[in-house]
């Protein structure tokens, strides 16, 4: 089996996870582990997830000819919202004070991971850049996530400081886990003929 027939068995594997985590929430909404967890929301938006990279690859494909589909790009995609939801199902974030944190860094280095897969397969552009890219792009979507839970979460709370500290650590460790990603890819993604240095005879 080759590495992305693996990512597609992945990815398939996540996706029938997320939906089959998903209505178990929604069948057990009385559990103190689904109560005030908005799982309402999470039901109708985390799906997305999953056919995200189906409606881009379908999309490219009409305008720009055939493409191999990109498994690897989907299961990083999906896995974080496998992550959080299965941590609500076995009641993690209720249990270890410390999984919330573990998510935040975790599921930003994931997607960012997403986004620098993605690019490497595009237009050649230098490591620096793809890192610079994969950080930024995970720090813009922290900072989206934080407003999502502001407007869902904490507008009717009077914890206000303890709030702003959370909501502080939760976006530098999205950074961190954008900037590891980023990182990561541009030391060990694999070179294309660009990136190769070119020897100038003398």
């Amino acid at each position: 089996m080759g590495a992305m027939s693996r990512w597609r068995v992945v990815s398939l594997v996540l996706k029938a996870a997320l939906v089959g985590l998903l209505l178990f929430a929604l069948l057990h909404p009385d559990w103190d582990r689904f109560a005030a967890k908005a799982m309402g929301i999470r039901a109708m938006t985390y799906p997305l997830a999953a056919v995200l990279v189906p409606i881009i690859w379908f999309a490219w494909s009409r305008l720009r000819g055939p493409v191999r589909y990109p498994w690897d790009v989907d299961a990083l995609i999906v896995a974080p919202f496998v992550i959080d939801v299965a941590g609500n199902a076995v009641n993690f974030y209720d249990t270890f004070t410390w999984f919330d944190d573990f998510c935040h860094f975790t599921n930003w280095a994931l997607l960012s991971a997403a986004a620098g897969v993605a690019l490497r397969r595009g237009p050649v552009i230098p490591r620096w850049m793809l890192g610079f890219t994969c950080a930024g792009l995970g720090a813009i979507a922290a900072i989206l996530w934080e407003l999502a839970e502001y407007s869902t979460f904490i507008m009717n709370t009077n914890e206000v400081v303890d709030i702003y500290r959370d909501t502080l650590g939760d976006e530098a460790l999205g950074l961190g886990g954008a900037t590891l990603s980023g990182v990561l890819l541009a030391i060990f993604a694999p070179r294309r003929p660009a990136d190769v240095p070119v020897e100038v005879s003398p």
